[in-house]
């Protein structure tokens, strides 16, 4: 996947380090998307292989390793991102407003669950997702109301604490690997990404029920998408208090004559989210080739500001959107569009329920998803559609559940 990406979502952020003129290491690593990992191309000087830090980054997540145990160069790594990114805070300090929800003329509401409707369901949530469609095409980012229900919303954040606390305790005790339960994660402290099972749990099923048939949200990935794109991501995103403020990056980079998205990733608030909360970030309109020509302009600036690169000055100048989301609503963006995850200053953690729907046209987009290893490539939109209808309706499933069971109504 060229010089980029971070995980998706994989979050492909660009950063060179120097920590002397003979060592360089070139790192992609996923942030918010919120905090997830990238593949890297290091030096052969390197004396922390690749491997090993994907294994400290997970096991840390895991709460198997403590601070002390790091390698120096990790946690040299990690403060130069935590400097990156209060750096770029700064920047962008007066260029955000809140993401609003997208507001469909004549369709109604802009979500799905228990948003108030104006015509026939199928119909209405056809012409929402159309609109919705076009305004990710051209925004790179759109907020959808109404995804999950309040109960359903509480009931998932309920299942995945209750699942990090389990997972973290198995880990600790030696009974399994923390790769089993947790992807590795940047900037580790006080950040977890967990991905999801599926067939165990009814509740995930639920929750992708009202997500894809229930809310616009599927008819509009299937628009952009098809039906045969594949299921990269489904994971949850815990940031707790004191996590800190990621560095702006891609999930996947421009590529040269590709005039389709790569991935799209649904991120759904599990409570909401207010400003101090570390909210994620999106600059609209960053997810073309132009703009990212000019991100990778990093040159180091002067300190007078007045030889700023052309980065910065992006960064500086283009308005940007904060996810600043009600429970049950979602932002959902194209993975080549600038975004990151901010500091959780509140005393509250933030939970993301999120999937990650790849390009049928792409092949491997560079980064392995956050997804649990028995789903790798083998569901698309279409078989967790057709399996959503079954369920709905009570009939036997065979990737949600794997047997009869009724779904809300």
């Amino acid at each position: 996947m060229n010089h980029y990406r971070q995980s998706a979502p994989f979050i492909l952020a660009l950063v060179f380090f120097r920590f002397d003129t003979a060592l360089c290491w070139s790192v992609q690593f996923r942030t918010e998307s919120q905090g997830r990992r990238l593949p890297t191309t290091i030096s052969k000087r390197s004396r922390f292989s690749f491997v090993r830090r994907r294994q400290y980054a997970a096991a840390a997540t895991a709460g198997g390793i403590v601070d002390d145990e790091m390698p120096s160069l990790y946690k040299e790594q990690e403060k130069l991102l935590i400097s990156r990114g209060e750096l770029e805070g700064r920047l962008m300090a007066n260029t955000f407003t809140p993401l609003q929800s997208n507001k469909v003329k004549g369709a109604g509401s802009s979500g799905g669950f228990g948003a108030k409707k104006a015509g026939s369901g199928s119909s209405q949530l056809k012409a929402q997702a159309k609109a919705h469609a076009k305004t990710m095409q051209e925004a790179g980012v759109v907020r959808i109301d109404n995804v999950l229900s309040g109960e359903t919303a509480d009931a998932m954040r309920s299942l995945v604490y209750d699942m990090r606390h389990e997972s973290e305790a198995l880990v600790r005790e030696g009974k399994i690997k923390p790769i089993d339960r947790f992807a590795d994660v940047l900037l580790k402290k006080n950040r977890c990404d967990m991905p999801l099972p599926l067939g165990m749990d009814l509740m995930v099923a639920e929750a992708l029920n009202e997500a894809l048939l229930k809310s616009p949200v599927g008819r509009m990935l299937s628009s952009l998408l098809g039906d045969e794109a594949v299921l990269y991501e489904l994971s949850c995103l815990m940031s707790d208090p004191g996590s800190q403020r990621q560095v702006v990056h891609p999930d996947t980079p421009y590529i040269e004559n590709q005039d389709f998205a790569t991935m799209y990733t649904c991120f759904v608030a599990l409570q909401d989210i207010t400003i101090d909360m570390g909210p994620t970030t999106w600059i609209p309109g960053t997810h073309t080739k132009a703009i990212h020509q000019v991100f990778q302009d990093d040159n180091n600036s002067e300190s007078d500001g007045k030889n700023e690169n052309g980065k910065d000055r992006l960064l500086r100048t283009q308005p940007s959107v904060i996810g600043v989301l009600p429970k049950g609503s979602c932002g959902i963006y194209d993975s080549r569009l600038l975004h990151c995850g901010g500091a959780n200053q509140s005393d509250q953690s933030r939970a993301l329920f999120y999937f990650t729907w790849k390009n049928p046209k792409v092949g491997y987009p560079g980064n392995p998803g956050s997804i649990r290893k028995e789903l790798i490539g083998k569901i698309t939109l279409k078989d967790v559609t057709d399996d959503l209808k079954r369920y709905a309706t009570g009939k036997p499933t065979t990737i949600l559940l794997g047997k009869s069971t009724s779904a809300t109504p």
